[in-house]
């Protein structure tokens, strides 16, 4: 099991955020520390989440992409999802996240 890591740029008012490995209840809150301390610090106007990386997600990961989406909204930003893996992309649609946050597939994703 692999837990989850981010990474963040931000470039031209646009926050990046690439996740991989398991977003689990173990890892989503350190995750969620980090994302938050940066959406706070540089305060973007979009935000994007890479998710190519992301193997296993369970309610923890849900709450963390709903948690970020609240506050970026919050602070008059927009967020976007790109590349899920096909696994991942199946839990956004069940529990209805791509009705409130566009998820988009890039062609960019690393096989």
């Amino acid at each position: 099991m692999e837990n989850a890591k981010v990474q963040s740029e931000y470039c031209n008012n646009i926050l990046c955020f690439r996740l991989s490995g398991e977003i689990d209840h173990h890892s989503a809150p350190v995750v969620r520390e980090q994302m938050d301390r940066d959406i706070y610090f540089f305060r973007p106007k979009n935000v994007i989440m890479v998710l190519d990386g992301v193997g296993f997600m369970d309610s923890s990961g849900l709450g963390l992409i709903l948690g970020r989406y609240t506050k970026i909204r919050d602070l008059q930003g927009t967020l976007k999802i790109e590349d899920p893996t096909p696994e991942i992309e199946k839990i956004l649609k069940l529990a209805g996240v791509d009705k409130l946050i566009p998820v988009v597939k890039t062609g960019k994703a690393v096989k």
